[in-house]
């Protein structure tokens, strides 16, 4: 045995720090949760009186929130905002998983209404604080997800078309920045489109009440291909791209394009791609084709079409590259499930489940704000919730006084503490937002 395991080995481990603070960093997050008056926002929206568990719904839905912007992925995770000190950097009373699991399940159909309408409040606060598009033009993608479960006791859990069991809930992102606009929880078997006409709608309405005065732009991929969402987006003056499956009408359109018309674009070394356009029952169609070349051409020799509507200007090329894009979104996803708690559903109800996805969307978007408001990702980086946490979120801390005033000492020499310092100067400078 080396000394150095001896010298481990020799390590005692005891519980008994009562000023510890397990996640000292989300002292940014409920900086600027205070800021924004989340839990008063809350207990005046959602109406839970009456039902077993349902008092004082602010502080029950920002411990969830706050255990999921620490990491926590299930109810009982809540327990380390229990530990040491940690309460006392976050301005609310935590709440213990067994409350919180009754709390969830009092959920009805209203309330989960209610809790949708605490996450459009709060995204106009926070960007009425600086963090929304102004006036400058909103890209938004629209997509969905699968949730996977196991077992058979999830109410409303089903076999989509991925043929996983789970629920699939929709989603409205924000490009470039990622953060969830409007999300609703659907059953597993739900069909892509099961309610995309209403949510796109509801969509356009909370931007533009949260403060989006220029131009919106979304973008679908083909799952969402419908003619009455299309007139939808017409009616509200809001452009877009979406994809089309390759039907036979479409083929025969695509079919018809001259070979002159298709302009090379770049691609990956073993392959080659051109894009071209042509007209589809009075509709703007983007075409493009792809293949291998090379060593790999046997596996794929023949030219494979994607194609998308699209009402808008500009040429094939531009308009092509500006709907691959979408493809953003998934990061969005992962970083929502990975990142914020919702790789696990964790009731056996339905509308808690709801309640659980919104509280999540919640988290992902108060660690973008975060980010944004205390100037911590650079403009050219996307914000990674694992990256944040990591850096800032997880510091340990102890919470001392000092002349009298309470202290948060952090280790020595971390290695984004004048990033941390200055975040939380510029969050605690931000005005309370006027209700």
């Amino acid at each position: 045995m080396s000394a150095v395991s001896r010298g481990i080995d020799r390590i005692d481990v005891t519980f008994d720090e009562p000023n510890l603070v397990a996640n000292a960093g989300l002292l940014l997050v409920a900086t600027l949760v205070s800021r924004l008056g989340l839990e008063r926002l809350i207990n005046a929206t959602v109406h839970l009186t009456g039902r077993v568990g349902g008092a004082l719904p602010g502080r029950k839905v920002l411990t969830l929130v706050h255990a999921m912007a620490a990491g926590g992925s299930h109810i009982d995770h809540a327990e380390v905002l229990r530990s040491g000190a940690t309460q006392s950097v976050l301005g609310h009373r935590v709440m213990a998983p067994s409350t919180l699991g009754t709390f969830l399940r009092s959920f009805t159909f209203g309330h989960i209404r209610q809790l949708d309408r605490v996450l459009a409040e709060a995204l106009r606060r926070a960007w009425a604080l600086g963090a929304g598009p102004g006036s400058g033009p909103l890209v938004i993608d629209l997509d969905s997800t699968i949730c996977e479960v196991c077992g058979k006791a999830k109410g409303g859990a089903g076999y989509g078309y991925t043929k996983k069991l789970g629920y699939h809930p929709l989603l409205a992102t924000r490009a470039w920045t990622s953060e969830v606009l409007h999300v609703r929880m659907r059953k597993g078997a739900a069909n892509t489109q099961r309610g995309a006409l209403r949510f796109v709608e509801e969509v356009v309405a909370r931007v533009r009440r949260a403060g989006a005065r220029g131009d919106l732009f979304m973008r679908f991929d083909s799952g969402f291909w419908s003619h009455a969402t299309l007139a939808t987006l017409e009616r509200l003056g809001v452009s877009y791209t979406m994809g089309v499956r390759m039907v036979k009408s479409v083929v025969k359109a695509v079919q018809a394009i001259d070979e002159s018309a298709w302009t090379p674009i770049d691609y990956t070394d073993d392959g080659e791609a051109c894009v071209a356009e042509c007209d589809y029952r009075g509709r703007r169609l983007v075409v493009r084709r792809t293949r291998l070349v090379g060593r790999q051409a046997t596996l794929w020799p023949q030219w494979r079409h994607f194609a998308f509507v699209t009402d808008l200007g500009g040429n094939a090329v531009e308009v092509d590259a500006f709907h691959r894009a979408h493809a953003t979104v998934e990061l969005a996803i992962r970083d929502l499930k990975e990142g914020a708690g919702l790789e696990h559903v964790p009731s056996g109800h339905f509308f808690a489940n709801s309640a659980w996805l919104l509280c999540a969307a919640l988290a992902h978007d108060l660690i973008r704000w975060t980010a944004m408001l205390g100037d911590i990702t650079p403009e050219d980086q996307l914000t990674v919730a694992r990256t944040v946490r990591t850096r800032f979120l997880s510091v340990p801390g102890r919470l001392v006084s000092r002349s009298g005033r309470p202290t948060l000492r952090t280790p020595l020499e971390w290695p984004w503490a004048d990033v941390f310092a200055r975040a939380l100067t510029l969050l605690r400078a931000l005005p309370p937002v006027p209700v």
